[in-house]
């Protein structure tokens, strides 16, 4: 029987052929905590009573939720994780630096390595071709000291992705468009793992993507061949060396295998309360927009920044619309300030916010007004996501929320 690109993964790391539904206890690459959950899993390993970690320069705490912070409170929870990485030698990822899963393909994870972060979409790294799942702050404590973990082997789903996207569709509206027809629990505990002539076109700023919203749907992981383009992207960073690739057995069981034809792909946008409640976005074109969010995990990297700067060149944010934009890492703000961008966004009166979450999780920067209505690249739309519960949250894709912030309601024109 042969094996998935999870099970492989898994296989490699058990020290043992292994198959969907079987707990296995599996050694671990990278370790990762953010500001939000890395306080407890501190807490957790110091109970532990381990005097040092199993690998410190692989192990990696991100201050990028609250980032910089706007309460003490979070200054002091801050405070803990630059205490414990002087401690223990743990790598420290500061105000700035970014978001945690946009540092982590940048610089941390390699393909055939399992990452397991203090957060759930941990799995955006799984575009590399490595098992990137998200867990509790205990289990990654343990993992921290031990360097390895228990997990029940997923079973997968195969999202066969065939044809060429519509021009100025991106893979975020593949991505919804999926989510809307499987259900946010339609994959729960699953493996996704894509494949199609469109993957194996599609760059790997897209490929993130995808990976990042397996989570949206339930699945555990998201994952993809490492390939030609996987290699490309690691010798940016610095890490050909690092490149390597396993493929599923052409005999693999699948429990279910999904087929989709991208040249059906609509502009999609999640609406408010959950990601898989989605619509055309000509079905929404009435809807009018208080704020627009470019950014996040999901769609804060360079390539989007480009899509949203094209359409705003020369032109000006809708006076009824404040729009924020925030680079996904410090190295992608670079670039944006290198290639003019920002100047385009700050010409076009759009605001900058500095390389982190931003208004995503609510904690600072952009939280809405009770009624009002946010259009965000990222990847949850759940009520109170961005700071209100009193608040409305469409997801799209930036080409989407780049057209909404000039007309003023959402639209792809």
């Amino acid at each position: 029987m042969g094996l998935t690109l999870a099970e492989k993964i898994i296989s490699k790391h058990a020290g043992k052929e292994v198959h969907a539904g079987e707990l296995v206890i599996a050694k671990v690459d990278v370790c990762a905590v953010q500001d939000g959950t890395g306080p407890l899993t501190v807490q957790e390993f110091k109970k532990l009573g381990k005097e040092k970690l199993n690998a410190p320069e692989r192990t990696i705490l991100f201050i990028d939720h609250a980032s910089p912070s706007p309460r003490k409170e979070l200054s002091n929870t801050h405070t803990v994780l630059r205490n414990f990485a002087k401690e223990y030698g743990a790598v420290l990822s500061d105000v700035g630096a970014g978001v945690c899963h946009q540092r982590l393909i940048e610089t941390f994870v390699n393909p055939g390595e399992i990452l397991v972060g203090a957060d759930s979409h941990t799995c955006t790294s799984g575009a590399l071709g490595a098992f990137a799942t998200g867990m509790g702050s205990t289990d990654i404590a343990v993992a921290m000291a031990l360097g390895k973990t228990w997990l029940k082997v997923p079973a997968t789903f195969k999202i066969e992705v065939n044809g060429k996207l519509k021009e100025g569709i991106c893979s975020k509206d593949l991505m919804l468009h999926l989510i809307g027809m499987i259900g946010a629990d339609g994959a729960t505990y699953k493996a996704l793992e894509f494949c199609g002539d469109t993957i194996e076109n599609m760059p790997m700023s897209e490929r993130f993507t995808l990976a990042n919203m397996a989570v949206e749907a339930g699945a555990k992981a998201g994952l993809f061949i490492a390939d030609e383009k996987t290699r490309e992207f690691l010798k940016t960073k610095g890490r050909e060396d690092k490149f390597s690739t396993l493929k599923p057995d052409s005999d693999a069981v699948y429990e279910k295998v999904i087929k989709i034809n991208a040249e059906d792909i609509p502009h999609t946008v999640s609406c408010p309360h959950t990601v898989d409640n989605t619509k055309n976005v000509e079905e929404l074109k009435d809807i009018k927009i208080d704020q627009v969010f470019v950014g996040t995990c999901t769609n804060g990297r360079i390539e989007d920044l480009r899509i949203v700067a094209k359409i705003l060149d020369g032109k000006k944010v809708s006076p009824s619309v404040r729009m924020l934009i925030c680079p996904a890492s410090k190295d992608v703000y670079l670039q944006a300030l290198e290639e003019g961008l920002i100047k385009t966004f700050v010409e076009a009166n759009a605001t900058i916010l500095p390389p982190g979450c931003g208004p995503c999780v609510g904690v600072h920067a952009g939280t809405l007004a009770d009624g009002e209505v946010c259009l965000a690249t990222q990847n949850r739309n759940f009520q109170g996501r961005m700071g209100n519960t009193n608040g409305f949250i469409y997801l799209s894709s930036p080409f989407v929320a780049a057209h909404s912030a000039l007309r003023g309601y959402i639209s792809a024109q």
